[in-house]
C-alpha cells in the first residue's frame, strides 16, 4: 500500500512538470519526515552521495563517456552505415535500421541510456525528415536502446549478479537469445507502422554496398571482441572493461579513424557529463526513495506476503513481475535491483527457481520499466530529442512495450528460452 502511495505522489508531481529525479527526493523526504521527524535529515546528503557513488556503479559513466566518444569518432555513423546496408531494403527500413544498430551499439555500451544518447541524434532526426511521425521515431529508438538491459554487457545484469551472488558470465550467455529475439519482435512492429504510414524502403539491398560498409566499420566490430572478451575471460571487471571501452574508443576515433580531435574530445567529455549527471540524479533520488522503503520494510513486506500466499513457482514468478513492474515504474533499475533483490532471493530459492532465470525475469521488468513514466530514462531520452511529448510518444510506443512483455512471459514460462546457451555451455 506504502509503494502505491509513493508512486501517485510522484506521478502527481511529475504530471505538473517537476523534474522526476526531483519528485522522486521530495517524496523521499516528505515521507520520511511525515513517519520519522526530522532527525533523519542530516542523512539524506550521504544517502545521495552514497547511492550515486556504489563502485559497480562507475562503470556507467565510463559506458556513457564511451558510447559518446564513438559516437564523435564516427563508430556510430559506420554502425548504422551498416545496418542501413544489411536492412535498408525492408519497408520502413530506417526503422531495422535504429533496431540494429541499437543491438550492435548494446554489445559497446552496456546501457540503454548512452544508446539512446549515441544514436538517437543521428537517426531520429532522419527519420523525420523521411516522415516518419515524431512519436513513432523516438518510440522505436527508445525502445530498441533499452534491449541494452539483456544483451551483454549489461549493467544491470552486472548488478544482479552481484546481488543474487551469481556468475555474471552466465548471465550475459542468457541474454543473447533473448536479445536477439527483441529485437527480431521489435522490427515486426515497426514493420506494421512502416505499413500503415506508407513509409519508404531506403535503398535496394547489395552485395557490393554491404562488403564495403562492412569493411568501414570491421574496426567496430573489435571493440565488443575487446569487452566481452575480457570480461568472459576473467580478465577484468565489468568496470574495468567499462575502462576499457573508453581506451579502445579513444584509440579508434583519434587513431584509427582519425576523426577525434582535442577540441572534439572536450565537447565529447563535457556531453559525457551532462548525460551522467542526469543518470546519476535519477540513481541518487531513487537511493534516497530506496533507503525510505527499507526503513519501512516495504519490499520485506512485499516478500512476506508472497511466500504466505504461496511457493508454486509459477504463480511466484507471476506476483514477482508484478512487484517488479511497478518498481521499474519509479525506481532506477540499479536502485531496484540492489533494493529488491537480495530480499526475495530465499524466496525465489524455495520456490525452486534458477537465479539466472530469476535475473532474466528481473532485467527484462526494468527493461519495460524504462519506457513506462514516470521515470522512463530512456524514454525521456528519446522525447527530448524527438521534440515529441512523453504522452504523445507513449500511445506509440505501447506497441513496443508490448513486445517486450510478451517477451517477458516467453522467459518466464518458457525458461529453456534463455537457459538453453548456459545449459549448453555449462551443463
Amino acid at each position: 500500500m506504502e509503494i502505491l502511495l509513493l508512486f501517485a505522489c510522484v506521478l502527481a508531481l511529475v504530471i505538473i512538470d517537476v523534474p522526476i529525479a526531483v519528485s522522486l527526493g521530495i517524496v523521499a523526504i516528505a515521507a520520511t519526515v511525515y513517519t520519522q521527524g526530522t532527525a533523519g535529515l542530516p542523512n539524506f546528503p550521504i544517502v545521495l552521495f552514497s547511492g550515486a557513488t556504489n563502485f559497480p556503479l562507475i562503470a556507467i559513466p565510463l559506458f556513457i563517456l564511451a558510447g559518446a566518444i564513438m559516437n564523435s569518432s564516427g563508430i556510430s555513423r559506420r554502425l548504422i552505415n551498416f545496418a542501413s546496408a544489411l536492412l535498408g531494403f525492408i519497408r520502413g527500413g530506417l526503422a531495422m535500421v535504429g533496431i540494429g544498430s541499437s543491438m550492435f551499439f548494446a554489445e559497446l555500451s552496456g546501457s540503454a541510456v548512452a544508446g539512446i544518447a549515441a544514436l538517437g541524434p543521428i537517426l531520429i532526426p532522419a527519420m523525420k525528415s523521411k516522415g516518419y511521425p515524431a512519436p513513432l521515431a523516438a518510440a522505436v529508438m527508445s525502445s530498441a536502446a533499452t534491449l541494452a538491459i539483456i544483451i551483454p554487457p549489461s549493467i544491470p545484469m552486472i548488478l544482479y549478479a552481484v546481488m543474487a551472488e551469481t556468475s555474471v558470465v552466465k548471465m550475459f550467455v542468457a541474454g543473447i537469445i533473448p536479445g536477439i529475439l527483441g529485437g527480431l519482435g521489435l522490427m515486426g512492429a515497426a514493420y506494421g507502422f512502416a505499413r500503415r504510414y506508407n513509409l519508404p524502403i531506403e535503398e535496394k539491398f547489395n552485395w557490393r554496398r554491404l562488403g564495403s560498409s562492412f569493411r568501414e566499420a570491421s574496426w567496430s566490430f573489435v571493440l565488443p571482441i575487446i569487452i566481452l572478451g575480457g570480461i568472459f575471460g576473467g580478465f577484468v571487471t565489468a568496470t574495468e572493461g567499462a575502462a576499457l571501452a573508453v581506451v579502445a574508443a579513444l584509440f579508434l576515433g583519434m587513431v584509427v579513424y582519425r576523426e577525434l580531435d582535442l577540441k572534439q574530445l572536450k565537447i565529447t567529455m563535457i556531453d559525457g557529463g551532462v548525460q551522467t549527471a542526469v543518470v546519476m540524479l535519477l540513481v541518487a533520488a531513487s537511493a534516497l526513495l530506496g533507503s525510505y522503503l527499507t526503513e519501512i520494510q516495504a519490499p520485506q513486506n512485499l516478500a512476506k506476503a508472497v511466500s504466505d500466499l504461496t511457493t508454486n513457482q509459477y504463480f511466484v514468478l507471476a506476483l514477482l513481475n508484478v512487484v517488479f513492474l511497478l518498481l521499474g515504474m519509479f525506481l532506477h533499475s540499479a536502485a531496484a535491483i540492489i533494493l529488491v533483490v537480495p530480499v526475495v532471493m530465499p524466496l525465489v530459492h524455495a520456490a525452486g527457481i534458477d537465479p539466472i532465470h530469476f535475473g532474466l525475469v528481473v532485467t527484462l521488468n526494468l527493461a519495460i520499466g524504462q519506457q513506462t513514466p514516470p521515470v522512463a530514462s530512456v524514454l525521456m531520452v528519446a522525447c527530448s530529442i524527438a521534440k515529441a511529448s512523453v504522452w504523445d510518444v507513449s500511445k506509440v510506443n505501447i506497441y513496443f512495450i508490448g513486445v517486450l512483455f510478451a517477451l517477458l512471459m516467453l522467459i518466464t514460462y518458457v525458461p529453456i528460452t534463455g537457459l538453453a546457451l548456459v545449459q549448453l555451455f555449462y551443463g
